[in-house]
């Protein structure tokens, strides 16, 4: 058997073509990096890109000259008046460095107890030429802030004069829970009192 294996000689090991198991594709997509650098650049190269920029450019002028107006408020028909609470509940022990408690989770503490409050938040529709009228006439900068919840405060303060604010979002008004204007928020002890008045309506035509 031996002399039989070696005249015939060792084995050959053929590589064989099978075909293919299911039909392939060339890759053809394109490096998506590669697609928008070279979107990019036609973009530039034909000014349009430009005309966005500016476009942008003024998209966010606009905003900043005349923010989004606070949902939901309007204004007041009816006067009425309450109390802000702004005390705050501790999640949990806070420690100074050495360990020593400085207040326990679960006790309240009041901001009010620490700071005064020395000017009112005077809240109004800044498109409302009665509110502001109202507003400009019984507060000056020193005693209150005027805070927008519509219109332009920058046009305002151009024509008025004087520093207007706007409650972005609407943060200061859902905070207090007011809903029309106009709206003044001031210190009362520990709390801070919230009263909406009622004006006559004078917005320009």
């Amino acid at each position: 058997m031996a002399a039989a294996l070696l005249l015939i000689g060792p084995m050959r090991s053929e590589a064989r073509d099978y075909g293919h198991a299911g039909q392939t594709f060339p890759v053809i997509e394109p490096d998506l990096l590669s697609t928008i650098e070279a979107r990019l650049r036609g973009a530039e190269a034909s000014g349009e890109l430009a005309r966005m920029n500016e476009v942008f450019a003024k998209r966010v002028e606009q905003r900043v000259r005349r923010p989004k107006p606070v949902e939901g408020v309007t204004p007041a028909r009816t006067a009425r008046s309450w109390d802000y609470d702004p005390s705050i509940a501790i999640e949990r022990d806070i420690r100074d460095q050495k360990g020593n408690l400085i207040a326990a989770a679960g006790h309240r503490v009041n901001p009010l107890d620490f700071v005064a409050i020395k000017q009112d938040l005077v809240f109004v529709d800044g498109d409302d030429a009665a509110q502001l009228a109202w507003a400009i006439s019984r507060y000056t900068d020193l005693k209150a802030k005027i805070i927008f919840v519509n219109g332009s405060p920058i046009e305002q303060m151009t024509a008025k004069q004087r520093r207007f604010y706007f409650d972005q979002e609407g943060r200061l008004t859902g905070t207090f829970g007011i809903e029309h204007t106009p709206a003044v928020v001031s210190q009362n002890g520990r709390t801070m009192r919230v009263s909406e008045i009622v004006v006559k309506s004078g917005r320009p035509g």
